[in-house]
């Protein structure tokens, strides 16, 4: 058994999730979308506006933190109005635009206008809803809508597994049958927090030279109880 300072910190590994990006993104249904914003990623600019939308847990705020090597994000409690627009920044990302307050749209409004008058620069924004049903002044919700708007789907069962298969193949890691479909199951639905569970998952039975079967999994979750009754 190891020691409990390493169950500790496989502990601290699930809770530690990689940093977003493009490569990292599972698309599921939403395969045209990363395929456009690869091409914004990579200076590309046939599509300079796109509005990103879907439910808490589809990525879009993923999807937003991952461009920001090359852009600004401008999230609903950044001070918005306090900045000059800079052609520098190729691309600029609002995150979260349905609750930006009226001081907040006015600036985006006037964003909106000056990269559109910027063939280098582009913008990316996000939402919970579609532009048309956004609570926002009209015509910023009229520009938001003329760009690229997609909706972000949340990805089923099956492209989990497919995805967590593909991590498991890539890193050669014999991994049982009713694993997956257990995690799926009984773990988090979210897949960042599954793919984290899973890499903490891959550190136990590589530490212990043993593959991942649902006997491991379970032991690992009953040390991890232990841990968390002890704290």
């Amino acid at each position: 058994m190891n020691p409990p300072s390493a169950q500790r910190q496989l502990a601290l590994d699930l809770q530690l999730q990689a940093p977003a990006s493009l490569a990292n993104f599972i698309p599921g249904r939403n395969l045209e979308c990363l395929s456009v914003l690869t091409s914004l990623a990579a200076g590309k600019r046939e599509h300079r506006f796109v509005y990103l939308w879907g439910s808490q847990g589809s990525g879009r705020s993923h999807l937003l933190r991952a461009l920001t090597g090359d852009g600004r994000i401008i999230e609903p409690d950044s001070a918005l109005h306090q900045f000059q627009f800079d052609p520098q920044h190729r691309l600029y990302l609002a995150d979260d635009v349905d609750e930006f307050d009226e001081t907040a749209q006015q600036a985006l409004f006037h964003l909106y206008n000056q990269v559109l008058a910027t063939p280098s620069v582009a913008l990316v924004c996000t939402g919970g809803q579609p532009p048309r049903s956004l609570k926002l002044r009209e015509d910023l919700r009229t520009r938001l809508g003329w760009g690229l708007v997609f909706e972000l789907h949340l990805l089923d069962d099956h492209d989990k597994s497919l995805a967590l298969q593909a991590m498991a193949d890539e890193r050669g890691v014999a991994l049982a049958p009713d694993v997956l479909p257990w995690m799926l199951a009984h773990r988090s639905r979210d897949i960042r927090s599954l793919v984290a569970e899973f890499d903490a998952l891959d550190r136990f039975a590589l530490a212990r030279q043993r593959p991942i079967t649902l006997a491991l999994v379970r032991e690992w979750l009953a040390g991890e109880q232990q841990n968390d009754a002890s704290r």
